[in-house]
């Protein structure tokens, strides 16, 4: 049973005097097997909680500033944390906390008997690399839950490609920023829009959203100075690694290579599959398609195809 604000309130949920009470320390039973340390308490091994609160102030201190975990964690998990820390310590254990939701595969949960549950092992044979899926991870507001799909990763690659582009056409030769710290951001044409949206609860898809909106207007203006360019660039670096996204990374860089023949068969199969609505076929042609390293982008007269980057 719950009660308003979604809490268990059920004694027998807990076996505890109190339903809040919660184990520091659990004794020893058979079924743990090796799993058990000497006490002043008896044999036995630390609760699911204070482990959590050991590891963190091992490594980042009594106090420090971001805990995150997933939403499902914030109670009890989090706020048995904050208690057991702040009981012992006397100081504020993390101040800010971030609870992102879950993440879901081709519209269902993560599931090893659904077969679908990815490893970065796996994203990575697929030939896609960490910044088209740190793009898609940053694609959606950190409290919805964010569909991950194949498709999503190839809209990804595009994205990071028309971003990669656009900074070649501002400056060819110059690398980007490496320090985030300035004394001045406020001329930096595309930088207030975009960092107004992340400081609004960071919201990332709004950012990304404005930035490619800003992309056009800045394009119209890459005749100005020299000067104006460099902030214009400056900026948008800034952005980037604000976002955390490499552009220099090989995987975002275009390869023109040939096109095997058989591949040229598979996707003029897959079209010709999609033009007859034969939507199951032209899915495992892509499928097909992929695992051989190829990835398709349909567009409204045809089709096009280009390598995935190892």
């Amino acid at each position: 049973m719950c009660n308003a604000d979604g809490r268990l309130h059920s004694e027998d949920e807990y076996g505890k005097e109190d339903y809040s009470d919660f184990a520091l320390w659990k004794g020893w039973k058979e079924e743990d097997g090796p799993n058990r340390w000497e006490s002043p308490w008896g044999p036995g091994r630390p609760g699911w909680h204070i482990e959590c609160s050991a590891m963190s102030m091992h490594y980042l201190g009594e106090s420090y500033d971001v805990h995150s975990g997933g939403v499902d964690l914030v109670f009890p998990h989090h706020e048995n944390e904050i208690a057991q820390s702040e009981g012992a310590t006397g100081k504020p254990f993390a101040r800010h906390w971030f609870h992102p939701t879950h993440l879901r595969v081709e519209g269902q949960k993560m599931s090893k008997s659904l077969g679908n549950l990815y490893t970065l092992d796996d994203i990575r044979a697929k030939g896609f690399s960490p910044e088209e899926l740190r793009y898609v991870l940053i694609s959606g507001h950190f409290r919805q839950p964010l569909n991950f799909t194949w498709d999503s990763l190839h809209a990804a690659r595009s994205a990071l490609q028309r971003l990669q582009k656009f900074r070649a056409k501002l400056c060819p030769n110059s690398s980007a920023v490496q320090d985030p710290v300035g004394e001045s951001v406020s001329g930096f044409g595309i930088w207030e829009p975009v960092m107004e949206a992340l400081a609004d609860d960071l919201n990332a898809a709004q950012a990304l959203g404005r930035l490619f909106t800003l992309l056009p207007q800045a394009e119209s203006s890459l005749s100005a100075d020299p000067a104006q360019r460099e902030t214009l660039l400056e900026g948008f670096d800034r952005v980037m690694f604000a976002f955390g996204l490499k552009l220099d990374a090989p995987a975002v860089q275009e390869v023109s290579v040939e096109v095997p023949e058989e591949v040229r068969a598979l996707a003029e199969e897959r079209w010709q599959a999609k033009q007859s609505r034969d939507w199951a076929k032209a899915d495992t042609l892509r499928g097909e398609l992929a695992s051989k390293g190829w990835i398709v982008k349909d567009a409204k007269d045809g089709y096009s195809l280009s390598h995935a980057a190892g």
